[in-house]
């Protein structure tokens, strides 16, 4: 009998050997190599059994100590795997949860169309047209009633004429004191200039003179050429008189003082100013315009630098006949 408990203490004892030998090896794997030594190999002892063992009690021992080498090695594998499983049922799960809430919000929710539907866009549509045609009608109406309303409207007097000409009195070239009155009557043309002009007024002069012999020839009317000083602190009479001289012996040159010939000016709407002096020699910048005027001594129309005789001549003569119709 003792020879039987002590040949099964020593096979416990070796398979006891074993077991630590086995985990020792797995800690060894577990650990830097640096951490290890044979010194520290060799240091541990084996757990001492007592010499005495029960019958029957080496064989349960021997279970337990082997469950417990085998949970505590086999503990962190099997947690690893646990949680990693785990955490795969329940991303497996949160898909399946997701995927049946989409398949049943699908399912169980009406599909929407778009914003606007052809019903909507048919409806604004007629609506549009029906604004256009309302509007155009208005319009037509609107343009109707204008129409009507200028028709029964009595014929009146004219638009008015510009409001240029005006009372003036001035010298002329004999010396004599002459205002617009002395000139009505007479269908007239009224150009401002200066007699130290160096090449505008000559030029103007020139077909103002040409004009009115070719209106007398044509359509036989006499006009009276009309030519006004804006210069009058050079333009004195005796120097108007010679200076009108050179263009046509019917031109009637008129001056007078500076406030005279500012008034006229005004109210024949004729720009001048007097430009850098030089000693005595200066230009003076001005209007370069000629003016019609009726035997009443009214404005009928004007005629700038672009004309020439010919459209001067028939200019002229197209607002006479006009005028006397």
């Amino acid at each position: 009998m003792a020879t039987a408990i002590w040949r099964n203490a020593s096979r416990l004892r070796s398979f006891n050997r074993c077991l630590y030998a086995r985990s020792l090896s797995q800690f060894r794997s577990s650990i830097p190599s640096s951490t290890i030594t044979p010194h520290s190999l060799c240091a541990p002892s084996l757990p001492s059994f007592p010499p005495v063992i029960p019958v029957g009690a080496e064989f349960k021992s021997l279970g337990i100590y082997g469950r417990f080498l085998s949970n505590s090695t086999a503990t962190p594998t099997e947690n690893q795997e646990k949680s990693s499983s785990s955490s795969k049922t329940n991303s497996e799960e949160t898909q399946n949860t997701g995927g049946s809430q989409q398949s049943s919000g699908s399912e169980g929710k009406p599909v929407r169309g778009g914003p606007v539907s052809w019903l909507s866009f048919l409806l604004l549509l007629a609506t549009g047209i029906g604004i256009i045609f309302y509007y155009d009608n208005l319009k037509k109406r609107h343009i109707e009633e204008i129409s009507n309303a200028s028709k029964a409207v009595k014929e009146g007097p004219s638009a008015g004429k510009a409001a240029i000409g005006g009372p003036f009195s001035l010298v002329n070239h004999d010396g004599k004191r002459v205002t617009e009155k002395d000139f009505k009557g007479k269908w007239t043309l009224v150009y401002f200039g200066f007699t130290h002009c160096p090449d505008i007024c000559p030029d103007e002069l020139l077909k103002l003179a040409a004009a009115i012999d070719k209106i007398k020839e044509k359509a036989g009317i006499d006009i009276v050429p009309v030519f006004i000083s804006v210069d009058p602190e050079r333009d004195t009479v005796e120097q108007v008189r010679e200076y009108v001289k050179e263009f046509h012996p019917k031109l009637v040159g008129l001056t007078g003082t500076p406030d005279e010939i500012k008034k006229v000016a005004r109210a024949y709407r004729v720009y001048y100013m007097k430009t850098a002096e030089e000693d005595s020699d200066y230009l003076v910048d001005h209007s370069i315009v000629m003016y019609l005027m009726d035997p009443k001594m009214e404005f009928v129309k004007f005629f700038g630098k672009n004309n020439d005789v010919n459209s001067l001549t028939d200019g002229v003569i197209k607002e006479i006949s006009q005028q006397k119709k």
